[in-house]
């Protein structure tokens, strides 16, 4: 019994390191503003858009020319309005 209590300690460790590696791998997300120096070499993901008709929240990851990640909100309008 003290083996399997060990072997779930040693699992959830391994577990809760691997995770807290990920986060720290992910960069704090900065809000744009039209003041917002872009320096874009590659990008790396753009969050879907939601089919709604309205502005909603968005993020993209990119890096800059020196590899930096860097992820950044920003407001854009829904895919759902209809333009008829």
């Amino acid at each position: 019994m003290k083996n399997l209590i060990a072997l779930a300690f040693v699992g959830f460790s391994a577990f809760s390191m691997a995770a807290m590696a990920d986060s720290a791998n992910t960069p704090a997300v900065q809000q744009y503003n039209y003041s917002t120096h872009l320096d874009i070499a590659k990008v790396i993901s753009i969050s879907a858009i939601p089919d709604v008709c309205e502005v909603v929240p968005a993020t993209m990851t990119y890096d800059d020319h020196q590899g930096v990640r860097h992820t950044i909100g920003y407001q854009v309008m829904g895919t759902g309005c209809d333009h008829s």
